[in-house]
């Protein structure tokens, strides 16, 4: 089923760190508790530390609800951008949302001329999405899938 409502990124703001806090731990647990790593404060956490209002884009739908969020900042390398913290509500996956807004962030990438990076866990099922987007295994680890995807060419 695809999704039939509006939806709308708007900038983030520093008051979105704890919803979107909450929503990472509800999206995340199961892939978390698969690979024995499931923290119930770390999970939060580690988002309030790396939160960037600057970077981070709200998915909402339905007059304002959240949807879901995304980060999408310069990569460290200094040689594009880097794509994390996107998560969307559980009710909401598997019905085409999360494929417009990559969509929608990659035109950016695009347009910029920049490769995007991200990482995704092992065995998650977002790995499937990522690389229908034209994402590429970079490397792995025990824990982690690091993802490639070079721009568009120019039409």
């Amino acid at each position: 089923m695809r999704v039939k409502s509006e939806w709308s990124l708007r900038p983030g703001r520093a008051e979105d760190v704890e919803p979107v806090a909450e929503l990472r731990a509800l999206v995340m647990r199961a892939d978390l508790e698969r690979l024995g790593r499931y923290d119930e404060e770390k999970v939060r956490q580690r988002l309030r530390d790396g939160f960037s209002p600057a970077y981070t884009s709200i998915v909402e739908t339905d007059g304002g609800a959240l949807a879901g969020c995304v980060t999408l900042r310069p990569d460290t390398g200094g040689d594009g951008l880097h794509l994390e913290h996107f998560y969307l509500s559980p009710d909401l996956q598997g019905r085409g949302l999360g494929t417009a807004v990559l969509d929608r962030l990659l035109a950016r990438a695009d347009a910029a001329g920049a490769p995007v990076r991200l990482n995704v866990l092992q065995g998650s099922p977002a790995r499937r999405l990522y690389e229908r987007a034209g994402f590429t295994v970079e490397a792995e680890d025990p824990v982690d899938v690091f993802m490639v995807r070079k721009p568009a060419p120019p039409r």
